[in-house]
């Protein structure tokens, strides 16, 4: 279709109009034109083309056998050119594209999390959302280097070029093995951080998560006691099953307690102070692509409309 480089798309559209009435008169009602010009476009386009599209009839016109092949063409490149400009605009309301999603390995535990990606994922049905795990500093990089679009972490960041979006903070809870001592008494005890001063604590490492990591050590020091760290471990699930296996107690997010564990009995932090750990929204600053500026507002929504 080279010719369509030697035209504009308007003179497509009056020829396509000219075909279906088989009427200049009629065609240039329903264009919004006046008759002469547009018989004078029809002209011009068989001299541009250099052959005869249309037959002059007295009651009309008809369309000659290059007409006709022209007729199918134009309505086609009609078509893409529409169809290009409906997905420019989707793409440019982030409708349409792409987005990857990064989050740390105890933020999909949070029902907010997975709700949140459903829900956007429903609602932007035209875009492709891929799914990224890693550690916090992992995802900030991957942030900086625009290899990841957004990241829901755990630790405050503070970073050249990104702005973080708090969402919501839960408390934490205990984990401990279920032979433990403290971990007697009804479902629903609690218990003071203070009674956990002398007990060897596993921990999820801090290089890996360094905002969990860090309100637990700093909760027990406020609490009037330095935590003896066992082991610290790379991923969330790995403390638990260290856990249960009875090589010391832990504090996690309380969603965590939604994982129910062989071994592991989880109980409520009572008294002041009470470590939370924070759900927060990492992205680029500045003018983020269409797409991302729509998960930002679900995300935000979401979490002010969240109920557990």
């Amino acid at each position: 279709m080279f010719w369509i480089w030697q035209m504009e798309l308007r003179h497509l559209r009056y020829f396509v109009a000219v075909a279906e009435e088989s009427h200049i008169t009629r065609a240039a009602e329903r264009l919004g034109l006046q008759q002469p010009p547009l018989s004078q476009q029809m002209k011009a386009l068989e001299r541009e083309l250099g052959v005869q599209l249309l037959r002059r009839r007295p009651r009309g016109v008809e369309l000659t056998a290059a007409g006709r092949s022209f007729l199918a063409d134009a309505r086609a490149v009609l078509a893409q050119a529409e169809h290009a400009v409906a997905g420019a605009r989707r793409t440019a309301r982030g409708e349409q594209g792409q987005i990857c999603i990064g989050f740390t390995s105890s933020a999909p535990f949070h029902p907010l999390v997975p709700r949140l990606i459903r829900t956007f994922r429903e609602t932007f049905p035209g875009v492709a959302a891929t799914l990224e795990e890693g550690g916090t500093l992992e995802l900030v990089d991957g942030v900086q280097r625009e290899t990841v679009d957004v990241a829901v972490v755990r630790t405050p960041v503070e970073a050249d070029g990104l702005v973080v979006h708090p969402l919501l903070a839960e408390p934490m809870v205990v984990a401990l093995p279920r032979a433990h001592g403290l971990a007697g008494g009804a479902a629903g005890a609690s218990l003071s951080l203070k009674a956990l001063a002398g007990e060897t604590f596993i921990l999820y490492r801090r290089r890996s998560g360094p905002g969990l990591y860090d309100a637990i050590i700093g909760a027990c020091r406020a609490a009037g006691f330095s935590p003896a760290v066992g082991q610290e471990v790379p991923r969330i699930v790995s403390t638990l099953n260290l856990v249960a296996a009875g090589l010391g107690l832990s504090l996690v997010p309380q969603s965590l307690a939604r994982m129910q564990m062989d071994g592991v009995v989880y109980r409520r932090l009572k008294g002041r102070p009470t470590p939370t750990a924070p759900l927060l929204l990492v992205a680029r600053r500045g003018d983020p692509s269409a797409t991302v500026r729509q998960f930002l507002s679900l995300a935000r929504k979401a979490a002010k409309s969240f109920a557990p």
